[in-house]
C-alpha cells in the first residue's frame, strides 16, 4: 500500500486525505529518477577510479609483465653489447694488427645514426622511453654487428693470403752468417767515411769477401737492376709485396733479371765493392710503407733471442762508420 499523505482542512479544521496533483506525481518522479542517476554516477565514478575490473587487473599485469620483460631484454642487450665491444677490441688489437691491417675507423662503425628521429612512432605513450630506448640499442647492436661480420669477412681473407705475406716478409739475413765477417755498420745516425760528417744511415752493412753469395730476404719480384759506378753502385730492388721493398746495394755481380721472380733464400747476386764503397760489402734496407726501417728487427728466422740482444747493443755502439 502507497503512501498517503494528509492535510489539515482549515474551515473544517479536520484532517483529510490529500490529493496529489498530475505535475506533482511527474516532479517527485524526476526527483527520484535523478537522485538515482546522481548515485549510481557518483558510485560508478568511485568505482572507476578506485577499483578494478577483473578485465583491468588482467591488463595491467600484463603491462607489469611487458615492463619486466623490457628490463630483461636491456640486460640482455647490454651483456650483448659488451660482447660486441669484445669482438671490436680483438678485431682491431689483435687480429687486424697480425694481419697488418688498420682498424675499421669509428665513424663507420657508428655509421646511420643521427638525423632524421626513426622513433617517433613511439612518442604519445605511457611506456614510450622504455620502448624508444630498446628499440635503439637493437638498432644499434644490429648495425655493429653487420659491421663486424663484414669486417671479419675482411680479416678470412686477409688470413687467407697469410702463408703468402709471411714468405715475403723480409725474415732472414741476406748474407749467411757463415761467410760474414763482421756488420760493419748499423741502422742509424754514423759518421760517413767520405765526408766525416755524422749522417742517417737507413740500412745494415755486411762486411764479407768479394764475391760472397747474397740471399733474398723474402719472396718477390725483382722491381729494379741498376748498375753504376757511384753512390749504391750494382744494386737491385724487391719488391716483396704487401707494402714491403728490400734494397741490396755495392754488388759484385747479379744472379737474377728484371721482373723475375723470386724466393725467400734464393741467391740474387754476390757481394762487391762498386759505388760509393770502402771494402767489399752489401748495404741492406728494408722499406715498409716507403719508410726505411731497421733491418735487424726482421732477423727473427736466423737469430737465436741471445744473438738478437747482443746484435741489439752492437747496432747501439757510436764508433760504427759506414764503408
Amino acid at each position: 500500500m502507497g503512501k498517503q499523505n494528509y492535510q489539515l482542512d482549515t474551515e473544517s479544521l479536520q484532517i483529510i486525505k490529500k490529493k496529489t496533483t498530475l505535475k506533482e506525481r511527474i516532479l517527485r518522479g524526476l526527483y527520484i529518477v535523478s537522485s538515482g542517476l546522481v548515485f549510481t554516477s557518483i558510485v560508478i565514478i568511485v568505482a572507476y577510479n578506485f577499483f578494478e575490473s577483473p578485465k583491468e587487473k588482467m591488463l595491467n599485469r600484463e603491462i607489469e609483465q611487458y615492463k619486466l620483460q623490457y628490463k630483461i631484454l636491456n640486460k640482455k642487450l647490454d651483456q650483448l653489447s659488451k660482447v660486441a665491444d669484445n669482438l671490436q677490441e680483438r678485431d682491431d688489437d689483435i687480429y687486424r694488427i697480425i694481419l697488418e691491417a688498420d682498424p675499421i675507423p669509428q665513424s663507420a662503425r657508428k655509421a646511420g645514426f643521427g638525423g632524421v628521429d626513426k622513433y617517433a612512432k613511439f612518442e604519445g605513450y605511457k611506456n614510450t622511453e622504455i620502448i624508444k630506448s630498446t628499440t635503439k640499442k637493437l638498432d644499434m647492436l644490429s648495425s655493429r654487428l653487420y659491421v663486424q661480420s663484414k669486417s671479419f669477412d675482411d680479416v678470412f681473407e686477409m688470413a687467407k693470403n697469410k702463408e703468402k705475406m709471411l714468405a715475403s716478409i723480409p725474415a732472414i739475413q741476406p748474407v749467411s752468417n757463415k761467410n760474414l765477417k763482421r756488420i760493419s755498420s748499423y741502422y742509424g745516425y754514423r759518421t760517413d767515411p767520405f765526408y766525416k760528417i755524422k749522417r742517417f744511415h737507413h740500412g745494415v752493412d755486411f762486411s764479407a769477401p768479394l764475391g760472397t753469395p747474397i740471399y733474398a730476404t723474402g719472396d718477390g719480384i725483382v722491381k729494379e737492376i741498376r748498375r753504376s759506378h757511384r753512390g749504391y753502385g750494382n744494386s737491385l730492388v724487391i719488391d716483396n709485396g704487401f707494402n714491403y721493398i728490400t734494397i741490396y746495394a755495392h754488388l759484385n755481380s747479379f744472379n737474377v733479371k728484371k721482373r723475375e721472380k723470386v724466393k725467400r733464400g734464393q741467391v740474387i747476386g754476390y757481394v762487391g765493392n762498386s759505388g760509393k764503397s770502402t771494402a767489399p760489402h752489401l748495404h741492406y734496407e728494408i722499406r715498409k710503407n716507403n719508410h726505411s726501417v731497421n733491418p735487424i728487427y726482421y732477423f727473427y728466422n736466423d737469430l737465436t733471442s741471445e744473438e738478437f740482444a747482443e746484435m741489439v747493443e752492437q747496432s747501439k755502439l757510436p764508433s760504427q762508420t759506414m764503408d
